[in-house]
């Protein structure tokens, strides 16, 4: 195993990961509320814990990741009061609530899917488990620790702080200031405290979204439904639980509470949080205008954008900065990652053709009227093996090689590092474009550090930073004859031919590389 460390939001450190039961891992993200189109700063967050997922299996552990879906209680201006986002939508759309919940987590799997994200090993939802929530509410009062009001249940702070717990530690939030902060609200006058938080509220009579409870019909709270899935399939106490910067507080904050208090242990062991996107330096936001969702990247259809980009493009763009640092979208950085995308695209394209036989023999050929006619029959020449050219093995590259690899493995050690990991694959790059430039005898590597190379490239890039080439509309069939056909114009000096398949490959993003050993295409850089 791997020496990776994680920064604990937590404990505001870095920390050698220890998993509780290893060599498995639990993981828990929270997943996205579907009552609108997944946005990027979304992706970027479940593209954080899909790398993760990634790297934890490649180096050996097991892991069950669960992500969930909110389909209720999530209510908009994330409070305790107002209207379910769910069923705000439903009623402005004029759906069945499930209809909603439906389209936008179709929505959301498409998205995820276009990124090349692994789905989750359990992905359940709020609705699937309000048995599991009721039951802990009922916990949660007989512990004392929350009260029922008017038919909504609250979690009680005052009491669970004063028996020996810390509402805040997670955030860094103190109680005073947060009763500053706080205003009267409407529905808070009925709560002991105003930070208490609702774990199931009473459902007025419009509201659509509402179930039979001890307390009346209501439904759960928003951060209930995480305490009581997560803790279903991984545990009281489980590995790694993981979200946006946004949702440190109340949402992780709450659930540190609700975990604590139903089952006495602190729920998670490592807490991770990755940071917000920015536009030109702005907070991305609808009300600035510069908020757009991935089909828009896709297409190159928002006013901001100045062309379309792939879905692999702005993948390789987020994981060109640390997870837990602002990233910010221009043209002129999506348009650097596209350069850099093709760069490694087309090296992984070269690797995966690369061959080595290290009893690679020179062939002399004898003329056959040297070759007594009995033994040749018809044929105009014979081919004898001369003896095997030893090469001396290039110690330096080789020994450059290795590091390069090891370095990826401590960059992602080093709190999922992706910045300097994939710094890490460029260096590997230059070693596949020499050997594919013929400027490299791959045997002066010696076979070791040659299959070192291959694998690792490939896995650093498909399996762990989940960085594909995105598939051809062309097809492979037809640019290897159009390259065939370049190869024969070429031979027979009709150069408006080879242009026009120039021009052809060009306006489709790719190039012809007419080198002296080969002829071959490649992505424009």
């Amino acid at each position: 195993m791997q020496n990776l460390k994680i920064y604990n939001t937590l404990t505001r450190q870095k920390e050698e990961f220890k998993p509780l039961s290893p060599p498995y891992v639990g993981m828990y993200v929270c997943g996205p509320t579907v009552y609108n189109y997944v946005h990027l700063g979304n992706v970027r967050t479940f593209l954080t814990f899909d790398v993760l997922f990634r790297y934890l299996t490649e180096i050996g552990y097991k892991v069950r990741y669960v992500r969930n879906i909110t389909d209720v209680g999530h209510l908009v201006g994330d409070g305790d009061e107002g209207e379910d986002k769910i069923g705000k939508m439903a009623k402005l759309e004029k759906l069945e609530p499930m209809e909603i919940v439906q389209r936008y987590t179709n929505d959301f799997h498409k998205v995820l899917e276009q990124f090349n994200f692994l789905p989750p090993s359990i992905e359940p939802t709020a609705t699937g488990h309000l048995v599991e929530q009721i039951e802990a509410v009922k916990t949660l009062i007989d512990k004392g620790l929350a009260y029922e009001a008017n038919g909504s249940v609250y979690f009680d702070i005052n009491q669970y702080n004063q028996e020996g717990n810390d509402y805040g530690k997670l955030s860094g939030r103190i109680l005073e200031d947060l009763l500053n902060e706080t205003r009267e609200l409407d529905g808070q006058s009925e709560k002991r405290n105003p930070l208490d938080f609702a774990i199931w509220k009473n459902a007025s009579p419009e509201h659509i979204m509402q179930w039979k409870s001890p307390w009346g019909m209501g439904f759960p709270g928003w951060h209930l439904e995480c305490t009581c899935m997560s803790t279903k399939y991984l545990g009281k106490q489980f590995d790694i639980h993981g979200g946006g910067m946004d949702l440190k507080f109340p949402h992780h904050e709450c659930e540190i509470a609700q975990g604590v208090g139903i089952t006495g242990v602190e729920p998670v062991r490592y807490w991770m949080h990755s940071n917000m996107l920015t536009v030109n330096g702005q907070k991305m936001s609808k009300s600035l205008g510069n908020s757009f969702l991935p089909s828009e990247l896709f297409a190159g259809s928002h006013p901001l954008l100045e062309q379309a980009y792939t879905p692999m493009t702005v993948r390789f763009f987020m994981l060109q900065s640390q997870y837990r640092s602002t990233l910010d979208f221009s043209n002129d950085a999506l348009r650097a990652a596209q350069k850099g995308y093709r760069r490694l695209i087309n090296g992984l394209r070269i690797v995966k053709t690369l061959t080595l036989d290290i009893n690679d023999k020179v062939a002399d050929k004898i003329p056959s009227e040297l070759i007594d006619d009995t033994q040749a029959g018809n044929v105009a020449t014979q081919t004898v093996a001369a003896p095997v050219v030893k090469v001396a093995i290039d110690e330096k590259k080789k020994l450059d090689i290795e590091k390069t690899v090891q370095a990826f493995y401590e960059a992602m050690n080093d709190d999922l590092n992706t910045a300097v990991a994939i710094a890490q694959l460029f260096n590997l790059l230059k070693y596949v474009n020499m050997i594919y430039m013929n400027q490299l005898d791959p045997r002066t590597l010696g076979e070791d550090t040659f299959n070192l190379l291959q694998e690792k490239f490939v896995v650093f890039m498909e399996q762990i930073l989940g960085i594909t080439e995105e598939p051809l509309t062309q097809g492979d069939g037809i640019l290897s004859g159009m390259l065939s056909l370049y190869k024969e114009y070429k031979s027979s000096q009709r150069y408006d031919k080879v242009d026009e398949i120039r021009t052809y490959f060009k306006s489709n993003g790719m190039t012809i590389k007419d080198m002296k050993h080969r002829i071959d295409w490649a992505w424009e850089e």
